[in-house]
């Protein structure tokens, strides 16, 4: 599919005051509404992203239903703020984390990353050219060699490594669940949160009426900024995790967690400064940390031993603490 939209479209819109975004973004949501005679859900995960998505749908739309997937990866504190809204479908995937993670292998660095070595492993050209640095005809690929070069060592992992996760427990639930009420999502995604979401923009905009994929993303030219700007203007609720917006003379800012998503997930984590989400969840929630780390001989998610293969610092379980209480 060719780009529908240049670099600088993007930077245009992510450029213009907070005041016009809102507008821009109620026109595309009334649009999709319209569009598909009503016939639409919200994506909601109960971070603050779609937090802000609900609320700007539901000013215009009240009765737009939502759909969470409770995926079991999500902070005990986000659950409960899901279940607080009115008209929320709950969805439960059919795998768990540990059943993906045992079909399909880790989330670790990033999805391109993870996709490239599950194919290198499977002797896909596509992935041997990337970890290879090289073209279709072998000659040197600069980029190739520039952006997988420091991942090599992940091919020697003695544990399997993918992007599945993400499929299986959040998008394949989702889709399933709008196809059967006909129904096709507002979803909170952000542009500038990885090149992969960038690339999707660029190709589409934010809403793609065509296809299997068809989605609406009104917030994608936002910023994180722009987000809890949003938040503290209108006084929303967020789940306590996150503790509340401040404004400061650096902009707005969480006095909790500045980010949830999935509590055991990896991806991205070798970017966090210290203490990293993993190290956090010890202090927050003890028990899921041990259940974690513990290997998966004794019932645990095994991911000490790829935190330490990936080179992503943790701290250690308590000695002499019984992990096995915690369940």
């Amino acid at each position: 599919m060719e780009n529908k939209h240049t670099l600088e479209d993007l930077k245009r819109l992510q450029s213009m005051p907070w005041e016009r975004k809102v507008l821009v973004s109620q026109t595309r949501i009334m649009e999709w509404y319209h569009r598909n005679d009503g016939r639409v859900c919200i994506s909601f995960s109960g971070g603050k992203d779609s937090t802000v998505l609900l609320h700007m749908v539901r000013q215009q739309f009240p009765d737009v239903v939502a759909s969470f997937v409770n995926t079991g990866l999500e902070y005990p504190e986000v659950v409960e703020f899901v279940k607080s809204f009115d008209n929320v479908t709950i969805i439960r995937p059919k795998l768990s984390f540990r059943q993906v993670l045992e079909k399909y292998g880790y989330p670790v660095i990033s999805k391109d990353v993870a996709l490239t070595i599950s194919g290198y492993r499977r002797g896909a050209a596509w992935a041997v050219e990337r970890m290879t640095g090289t073209n279709r005809d072998g000659s040197p690929h600069k980029y190739r060699e520039n952006l997988y070069k420091r991942w090599r060592f992940l091919l020697d992992a003695p544990f399997e490594i993918s992007d599945a996760c993400c499929v299986h427990i959040k998008e394949t639930p989702l889709a399933r669940y709008g196809k059967a009420g006909q129904l096709v999502p507002y979803i909170g995604l952000l542009a500038n949160e990885s090149n992969r979401r960038r690339d999707a923009w660029l190709k589409v905009g934010c809403n793609l009426f065509e296809g299997r994929r068809a989605r609406s993303a009104p917030l994608s030219f936002w910023s994180e900024q722009d987000i809890l700007r949003y938040i503290y203007e209108y006084n929303l609720p967020l789940a306590k995790v996150y503790g509340t917006v401040e404004k400061t003379d650096k902009g707005y800012k969480t006095t909790g967690l500045e980010r949830t998503g999935c509590m055991f997930c990896l991806f991205g984590c070798h970017l966090e400064k210290e203490p990293n989400r993993i190290q956090q969840m010890a202090a927050t929630h003890p028990k899921l940390y041990e259940y974690c780390l513990r290997d998966t001989e004794a019932g645990g998610l095994g991911l000490r031993q790829v935190m330490e293969f990936v080179g992503i610092p943790y701290k250690p379980i308590t000695e002499g603490h019984n992990a096995n209480k915690e369940n």
